[in-house]
């Protein structure tokens, strides 16, 4: 499996001819969608997914399925039957990719706030994106993609995410609020303490997993 990293909590899967695309927000570039038709997206914030564009693409492709849970799906009317809603513990199959639904809520920011749906999706039970979340599944974990900055997230929150979830290989997602001085702190933290090999994909780079 081949994995492209896009700014923010964005990622596109490849693996034999196949892709998936996960979380694309408002920030996200025009070139993640290229020959995209299935989408999954853990929960309705803006920086996860861009439902004006995804309509404007479904208009233009209307093969473009989006899977997410039913807070996003709502408002996704657009899309009609091709938006399809994901609920926690589903387990179902997305153009190929074997798909978990785990966790369910998104993490706490401030009093109780926002309180809204978030499900991390396991993909062919190697890939795991929390979206904004530190859900830990109880599944073995190839790969963890470890989101790195948020107003509800500090540091040692995302240490000790990525040693309870043990993954064999940890990348940073989430990362748009920081500046270069930050990633630098982040990542100097994560292969100090992280207890996994830990790598930085940058925007745009294509890695291998």
């Amino acid at each position: 499996m081949r994995l492209t990293k896009f700014t923010h909590a964005c990622v596109r899967l490849e693996q034999d001819g196949r892709t998936l695309l996960l979380d694309p927000g408002v920030w996200t570039e025009a070139e993640a969608y290229d020959g995209i038709n299935d989408i999954l997206v853990t929960h309705e914030h803006a920086d996860h997914v861009d439902v004006e564009r995804l309509a404007t693409i479904h208009t233009l492709n209307p093969g473009l399925t989006v899977y997410a849970p039913e807070s996003v799906t709502s408002k996704l009317e657009a899309l009609g039957d091709s938006a399809v809603t994901v609920k926690l513990g589903d387990e179902l199959t997305v153009n190929g990719f074997a798909v978990s639904a785990v966790g369910g809520a998104h993490a706490e920011i401030y009093e109780g706030l926002p309180g809204c749906a978030n499900l991390g999706y396991i993909v062919d039970s190697q890939v795991y994106h929390p979206g904004d979340s530190l859900h830990v599944p109880r599944k073995a974990i190839a790969v963890a993609l470890v989101p790195a900055a948020a107003p509800w997230l500090k540091l040692a929150e995302a240490l000790d995410f990525v040693r309870a979830v043990a993954p064999q290989r940890a990348i940073p997602i989430h990362d748009a609020m920081f500046s270069q001085i930050g990633q630098t702190g982040f990542d100097n933290w994560m292969n100090m303490k992280g207890g996994t090999n830990y790598t930085r994909v940058a925007v745009g780079e294509t890695v291998g997993l």
